[in-house]
């Protein structure tokens, strides 16, 4: 069967935004990097490089492998796709930022869904925030969204309205303040489902109603070390059931993946991923799954 309810199936039709349209040029990286609170500077041709290679992890998708293209009214946050769009099987919802920098992402995700034929079911819209990295679904039918600085109450309350009258159930999930409203904190940085009841996690900054949840619906975990996580040892994308890609450089959670029977590729992302905080869940907005 194939769904857009699902984090861990294979993977049958994908959106990537590419370096030479996100981050464009070097002139554009040294003007937005500090403003965006990028850890340091991303040097343009190294950047190229790391995606080329992160790009082909999805080559076999074919003609379902779609691209943003570049636009002038965004920044180089837009590299990373997942946030401003949610995809359902009624049809894509379109974020609302909550991240002032990346207020006019959704509208590009509009018009490059719109050219190819993709339904669009709804916006979250003012005051409302949602951002896509808040999300994620844990069954079909089952959807958590992280209560964060970048989504709020009335973000969650909007996607309620659109999704449950659907026979959708919404958990909302109230995270921590961290390092405050600057850094890059969503429920994905700490929760990637990898299998039907497999998720990599972060349990230090886990609420415990939450993953009590999670063991309540039969989830085994894949702990991330602590010196892992600010690695994106915790961001992880499912190809297909147990077959996964993260950054390289977080050999713990690695180890720990391959032992719980999951396969594993790696990719360099100095440049691309940690410099921005957006590993491979970031990078991709998944659509169509085989589960």
């Amino acid at each position: 069967m194939q769904t857009c309810h699902s984090e861990y199936g294979a993977i049958q039709s994908l959106w990537i935004k590419p370096v030479k349209n996100g981050f464009v040029d070097q002139k554009m990286l040294d003007t937005q990097w500090e403003e965006l609170n990028y850890l340091d500077r991303p040097i343009f041709p190294e950047a190229l490089q790391e995606y080329d290679q992160f790009r082909s992890h999805f080559e076999n998708l074919g003609q379902h492998l779609n691209v943003f293209g570049s636009n002038d009214f965004v920044k180089i946050d837009s590299i990373y796709c997942r946030d401003a769009s949610i995809a359902t099987d009624f049809g894509m919802i379109i974020c609302n930022m909550g991240k002032g920098g990346r207020i006019n992402e959704p509208m590009s995700h509009i018009e490059a869904y719109q050219a190819a034929g993709l339904k669009v079911l709804g916006r979250i819209k003012g005051p409302g925030t949602l951002e896509g990295g808040d999300v994620a679904w844990l069954d079909e039918k089952t959807l958590a969204v992280g209560h964060t600085y970048r989504t709020n109450p009335e973000g969650i309350r909007q996607l309620k309205a659109m999704l449950e009258p659907k026979g959708i159930e919404v958990i909302t999930v109230d995270l921590p303040h961290y390092k405050g409203p600057s850094d890059v904190f969503h429920l994905m940085s700490i929760l990637s489902p990898v299998d039907k009841n497999l998720a990599v996690i972060f349990s230090p900054l886990m609420p415990i109603n939450f993953r009590k949840e999670l063991l309540s619906r039969g989830y085994s975990f894949v702990e991330v070390p602590e010196d892992e996580f600010e690695s994106m040892g915790c961001n992880v994308l499912a190809l297909a059931p147990s077959h996964c890609l993260m950054v390289e450089g977080n050999p713990v959670t690695q180890e720990r993946l391959l032992a719980a029977g999951c396969q594993v590729q790696t990719y360099a992302g100095q440049e691309i991923s940690y410099k921005g905080g957006g590993g491979p869940t970031c990078l991709t907005r998944p659509i169509l799954r085989q589960v």
